[in-house]
């Protein structure tokens, strides 16, 4: 099964984020095709190198990195990171910016598109 993701929520806001994460690692495990996660709203501060938790706190950004390393398409709304000050010196490992239209390619593409966080 091929899935598409969206995080609509920040790293350490809710766990939304988490969930997310959880879910994607869960399913590539299975042996499911992650189409791409598409960060909006809050949850494009997932995509900030800036990001610098505690020692032993979970890094979030750090795991989404290792997921991007892994082949899925992270992708942020370009409209969302300008409104936070994200743009591309500030993007951690494996994340990209671009438009609404990724989003809707990656929707056409899956065969399941999961939402976390805020609708």
């Amino acid at each position: 099964m091929k899935f598409g993701v969206m995080v609509q929520e920040g790293p350490y806001q809710h766990e939304s984020s988490d969930s997310a994460y959880q879910f994607v690692k869960a399913a590539m495990e299975k042996g499911h095709e992650i189409v791409g996660v598409f960060f909006y709203h809050d949850g494009v501060i997932n995509s900030t190198k800036l990001t610098d938790p505690q020692q032993d706190d979970r890094n979030i950004v750090k795991r989404w990195s290792e997921i991007g390393e892994k082949g899925v398409d992270l992708v942020v709304c370009i409209a969302a990171a300008k409104r936070r000050g994200i743009n591309d010196d500030v993007l951690a490992p494996g994340f990209r910016i671009s438009g609404l239209g990724q989003l809707t390619e990656m929707a056409i593409n899956a065969d399941r598109f999961v939402t976390f966080g805020a609708s």
